[in-house]
C-alpha cells in the first residue's frame, strides 16, 4: 500500500488547502497531495499548489452545459489522481448527487458556521443579524443535503461587541486553518467512523474547540 493521497477542490484563493498542506509538511504526514483542482483558472490557489509542486488543474464550468456534465469531468479527474480523500477548501459549486454517491465517505468540506446553525451563504451575516453570541466553523463529511453531513469537528469563536462581517469572518477563518488539518489527519489515520449521522473519533477525544 503506497501513502494516501488527497485531491482538493477550490474555486479561490484556497488558504485552507494551503493550511492543510503547511501542517502536512511540519508535521510530515505520510501523504500525497495528488492534485489540485478549481472550477476557474483564474483561483489563486492554484498558483500555491504549483509553486509547490502539486498538479493543478482548472476545469471550467462555465464550458460545460451542465451541472452533471461539470462534475463527470471532475470525477474524471479526480479518480486519475487516485484520490483516497477529496477535500473541499472554498469550492463554490453545488455538487450533484451522483458526485456526492461516488466519493461517499471520502469527501469532507468546511462550512463557516456552527452547524446545524446557518446552513449555506452569508454565514456571518447571518449570525450577526441573529445575535449570536458565538459563531464558528464545522468540517463535516458531505452528503446530499446542503451542509448536512455527519460533523467531523467544530470550533467556536466568540461574537464581540462591533464585529462586523469582515471582522467576523477573519476571526473564523483563523479557526478553520486550526481544525481542517487536524480533521484530515484523523481521517488519514483511520480515526473517523460514521454512525447513523454522527462521527465517532477512535480513540475519543474531544470534536469541539473553543478558540
Amino acid at each position: 500500500m503506497g501513502m494516501p493521497s488527497i485531491v482538493t477542490l477550490i474555486s479561490g484563493r484556497g488558504s485552507n488547502f494551503e493550511a492543510i498542506y503547511k501542517t502536512a509538511q511540519k508535521e510530515q504526514w505520510p501523504v500525497t497531495f495528488a492534485g489540485v483542482i478549481a472550477n476557474n483558472s483564474a483561483a489563486k490557489g492554484l498558483d500555491f499548489a504549483r509553486s509547490q509542486g502539486i498538479p493543478a488543474f482548472a476545469i471550467e464550468h462555465k464550458e460545460h452545459p451542465n451541472r452533471e456534465s461539470f462534475d463527470a469531468a471532475l470525477i474524471q479527474q479526480i479518480d486519475a489522481l487516485g484520490a483516497d480523500l477529496v477535500v473541499l477548501a472554498g469550492f463554490m459549486r453545488i455538487l450533484t448527487p451522483g458526485f456526492i454517491r461516488h466519493f461517499e465517505g471520502r469527501l469532507i468540506n468546511i462550512h463557516p458556521a456552527l452547524l446545524p446553525a446557518f446552513p449555506g451563504l452569508h454565514t456571518h451575516e447571518r449570525a450577526l443579524e441573529a445575535g449570536v453570541k458565538e459563531h464558528g466553523a464545522t468540517v463535516h463529511f458531505v452528503n446530499e443535503g446542503v451542509d448536512e453531513g455527519p460533523i467531523i469537528c467544530q470550533a467556536s469563536v466568540p461574537v464581540l461587541e462591533g464585529d462586523d462581517a469582515d471582522t467576523l469572518a477573519a476571526r473564523v477563518l483563523t479557526a478553520e486553518h486550526q481544525i481542517y488539518p487536524r480533521a484530515v489527519k484523523w481521517f488519514l489515520d483511520g480515526r473517523l467512523r460514521i454512525e447513523g449521522n454522527q462521527v465517532k473519533l477512535q480513540p475519543p477525544e474531544s470534536q469541539f474547540f473553543k478558540l
